[in-house]
């Protein structure tokens, strides 16, 4: 087995970018959802009810986070602040009172505009800490960015073409916003892993990610249908909650320093 894909998501809910590697530090991979749009009262804005949110693409400089749509042109933001920056509580889920450093007024009126109503972007900065919450899959030390809950997520190829192969049209990997893909593996044998290294970081598996409508909704277009959840419905409910439906596997690493490549050898421990 060995790490196909990997994919970094600047900004929450916005569209992500494949590399071919990526550093790792104590929040996850450097670059991904250090930003956030939230509305006026620091709530996290999210695909789920803002399918257009997908439209924005995202990439990254050395010194820049740069926003893009082919109707709006672009915007680009310090990926840290130059000067003290105002200081805001956001709120991701059950994360609540989050410190964040506000980006200004450039960039939350370009946001507005794009997303028909008020938005601001958020980055994460020195007075920034979140702890990850959920009992019995976090320790002490264990913290994370702006995603749902966990660092990353890992998917099988071979659980993607598992998944085609019941479907009327393919899906490509980006409806399911995977951190790590892997290949050589069976399909959903990552529901199996309990640890497993990469590039010299080791991973710990914090149990299957519940799927939501964001699957559903085209990252190109921004469009919305039924697949795949109505297929994973039918196969893949959680055994605990079936109300649920599980596809790739949350993860949190032991290893909170180092670097991963495509092509690095998944071996698990």
């Amino acid at each position: 087995m060995h790490v196909s894909g990997l994919f970094l998501y600047p900004v929450k809910s916005l569209r992500g970018l494949a590399v071919d590697s990526a550093a790792v530090d104590a929040l996850g991979f450097v670059g991904d959802r250090r930003f956030m749009v939230v509305d006026g009262h620091g709530q996290f804005l999210t695909q789920r009810t803002i399918p257009r949110m997908a439209l924005i693409e995202t990439a990254l400089t050395a010194h820049e986070l740069i926003l893009r749509t082919p109707q709006t042109g672009s915007c680009a933001v310090p990926l840290q602040a130059s000067a003290p920056a105002r200081i805001i509580p956001v709120r991701v889920w059950k994360s609540d009172g989050l410190l964040a450093e506000d980006c200004g007024e450039e960039v939350a009126a370009w946001l507005s505009d794009f997303l028909r109503g008020p938005s601001r972007l958020v980055r994460i900065g020195e007075k920034f800490t979140r702890p990850i919450l959920k009992p019995g899959k976090a320790q002490p030390g264990d913290i994370v960015n702006f995603a749902d809950g966990y660092p990353f997520l890992v998917i099988g190829e071979a659980s993607l073409a598992d998944l085609n192969a019941r479907l009327a049209a393919p899906l490509p990997m980006n409806r399911f916003r995977p951190s790590i893909v892997v290949t050589g593996s069976e399909a959903f044998a990552e529901d199996t892993w309990t640890r497993f290294q990469a590039g010299g970081i080791t991973f710990r598996t914090a149990g299957p990610c519940a799927r939501c409508v964001v699957t559903t909704t085209d990252q190109l277009t921004a469009e919305r249908g039924k697949e795949p959840l109505r297929t994973l419905a039918t196969y893949r409910r959680d055994t605990e909650d079936p109300t649920d439906v599980n596809f790739g596997q949350n993860l949190i690493h032991e290893t909170k320093s180092g670097s991963l490549r495509v092509g690095d050898p998944v071996i698990l421990l």
